[in-house]
């Protein structure tokens, strides 16, 4: 099945092109095709990674164009690390599917809904099994497209017009660096193959301060997609598209591409100190930075969005700190647990009609099953014990600790007390207490909805038992049995998991004082007009700050340009223009069509001839 795996992306693609043909006519029928084409790449996913279990990397390559002795090629290639993106992208689109039948019922544009699906799953596909930075990039940027598509999905409104502009601009900025970060290292090795790149820098072909230019500058792509400070701000904001979209993008493809970048691209970073604490201090600080901003958030899904933001930076911390298989065992639970985490937040608002917290409350008597998965999802992502949270997130602190990097550490573990806290501050106000604001006729989500979110409840409990220190690890055994870089395996010291343990249980304890039980006053931490607070609820003015620094110098250069472009480039092609036209003129008035004009013309003609011909003395 390994040789057929081009043939996953090309379901998605088929299900895009049909429903942009007969989507219209067949109304919400639509979802059948996406549905299905969906399942038959999840299917296929399947196959190649039980096939991948058991056998070698397969790569196969095709010509795509030379020019002189160089040629650039197009294929695809299936390791264990993306025949896992593989299944993981497949499931949680093939699951996103399913749950938008019953999420977008009713909708106007349900067929376009399902199409822009299949596009972003298609990009997304491409993405993983590309075998060269240039098809990656193809794929990055068809993205970063079906991501604008979906994100301004309802785009007669002026929010969701905004976002998925914003998102489209600042994921082009860190574009620009992976693009340069590209060509720099074409530049260098002759080749955009990962294998001939590799083995340049392995072999020395490339200079010390240049490898560690060209993995910032592909970091710097990655940070874009991936929502990393300082280019994050696009991804709350990402949240006015609908509710599956949101899982879609935060949980295992947009978000989840930058981590892959890096993770792809580990043997480049490995080979600079500087390029590995480069990402290790972003991803810390990203983590520590996002998780205070979901402490007073109010819309449920910013308060995801938020988390999101604060677990990739998680990954990157992990992967900085030379925890390859802890980065990438992080994003795979991440996937389930944040995935369910947004399927319910919509399950929620489906059925309140608000994203509000503060006008919720009470919702766990009237949704339990919804409540119930939440609860699992909340667990999962806080690191309580025996579910997948616990696991990947205890061998990202293992990592940190083994480097050395114990501010960063630290910082990990204060996170981890936030994370625990502000989710269960999520879930005792969404789902405990009494009811707040206009409940009418609240019910639970119909099957449609509720059986995706039960798969992602499954997984998100036993994802981590495939790589723990108790039952075996098999997952990072297969990741890095043929990795061309070598691993830094380590369990750490017991007191990491204690102390894990405990901070988590210890920030969901506060959260239940605070918002379950009502012991602490919420205004403990700070009233709502402290500058504290504010500073939280205002993201720490940073999309202000770029008011008032970034956009300027932007608009300043391009006031500039166009008055280049008006005044000098304009000016330049009108004096052009208007030689051409004089020369034009004058050439037309010497063709008068009078013979007598002409025979004059060539008399004097042939008078100036002889005249020179006798002052040169050659007569």
């Amino acid at each position: 099945m390994m040789e057929y795996a081009w043939l996953i992306p090309l379901f998605p693609l088929a299900s895009f092109v049909l429903l942009l043909i007969a989507g219209k006519k067949m109304g919400e029928a639509s979802s059948v095709i996406g549905i299905t084409l969906t399942f038959l790449s999840f299917a296929g996913s399947v196959l190649v990674l039980l096939e991948r279990i058991s056998s070698s990397t397969l790569k196969q390559e095709w010509t795509w164009l030379s020019i002189g002795k160089t040629s650039v090629t197009f294929g695809f290639e299936i390791n264990a690390l993306n025949a896992l993106m593989l299944l993981i992208v497949t499931l949680v689109s093939l699951l996103v599917h399913i749950y938008s039948r019953g999420y977008m019922h009713g909708d106007e544009r349900f067929y376009m809904f399902y199409a822009y699906l299949g596009l972003f799953t298609f990009a997304m596909l491409g993405l993983v099994i590309a075998t060269n930075v240039l098809q990656l990039y193809i794929f990055w940027e068809l993205v970063g497209l079906g991501s604008f598509l979906l994100i301004g999905f309802y785009f007669f409104k002026e929010e969701a017009k905004a976002a998925a502009k914003k998102a489209f601009i600042m994921t082009r900025i860190g574009d620009v660096g992976l693009f340069i970060g590209m060509i720099l290292l074409f530049w260098q090795t002759g080749s955009f193959e990962y294998d001939e790149i590799f083995k340049a820098v392995q072999a020395g072909e490339m200079s010390g301060t240049m490898i560690t230019l060209t993995a910032i500058l592909i970091f710097v792509g990655a940070i874009g997609k991936s929502g990393q400070f300082p280019l994050h701000t696009w991804l709350p904001d990402a949240m006015e598209g609908p509710t599956p979209v949101s899982a879609l993008i935060h949980a295992a493809t947009m978000v989840a591409a930058g981590v892959y970048l890096v993770a792809t691209m580990f043997p480049l970073f490995e080979a600079s100190k500087a390029a590995m604490m480069t990402v290790a201090v972003v991803g810390g600080f990203t983590a520590i930075f996002a998780a205070s901003i979901a402490l007073v958030q109010r819309d449920i899904k910013r308060v995801l969005a938020y988390s999101t933001v604060s677990q990739l930076g998680y990954m990157m911390l992990s992967l900085g700190s030379a925890g390859y298989v802890a980065g990438v065992f992080h994003l795979t639970t991440h996937a389930f647990f944040k995935a369910l985490l947004f399927l319910a937040a919509g399950s929620v608002i489906h059925a309140v009609h608000t994203q509000d917290i503060e006008e919720m409350g009470g919702l766990f008597r009237k949704m339990k099953v919804t409540g119930t998965l939440f609860l699992i999802g909340t667990l999962a992502i806080s690191g309580v014990p025996l579910l997948s949270g616990f696991f990947s997130k205890d061998e990202i602190l293992v990592a940190t600790w083994e480097q050395g990097n114990y501010v960063l550490f630290w910082l990990a573990v204060l996170a981890a007390f936030l994370t625990a806290f502000y989710m269960f501050r999520l879930f005792f106000m969404v789902f405990m207490g009494k009811p707040r604001g206009k409940q009418q006729e609240v019910h639970e989500s119909p099957s449609v909805m509720t059986v995706p979110m039960l798969v992602l409840g499954v997984l998100a409990i036993l994802a981590g038992y495939i790589n723990t220190p108790w039952f075996g690890t098999f997952l990072g055994d297969w990741l890095t049995e043929d990795v061309p870089f070598q691993v830094h395996e380590g369990h750490g010291p017991a007191w990491i998991m204690i102390v894990a343990t405990l901070v988590s249980l210890a920030g969901i304890f506060l959260a239940y004082l605070m918002y379950g039980k009502g012991t602490i006053p919420r205004s403990w931490l700070g009233s709502s007009g402290s500058i504290p607070y504010r500073t939280l609820k205002n993201k720490y003015y940073i999309d202000e700050l770029y008011g008032i620094t970034i956009l300027p110098l932007v608009k300043g250069i391009s006031l500039m340009l166009g008055a280049i472009e008006k005044y000098v480039m304009e000016g330049l092609a009108q004096i052009v223009g208007a030689c051409v036209q004089a020369i034009g003129k004058l050439g037309s008035r010497l063709q008068s069509g009078q013979v007598q004009t002409y025979g004059a013309v060539a008399f004097i003609g042939l008078a100036v001839l002889l005249v020179i011909l006798l002052v040169g003395g050659d007569m």
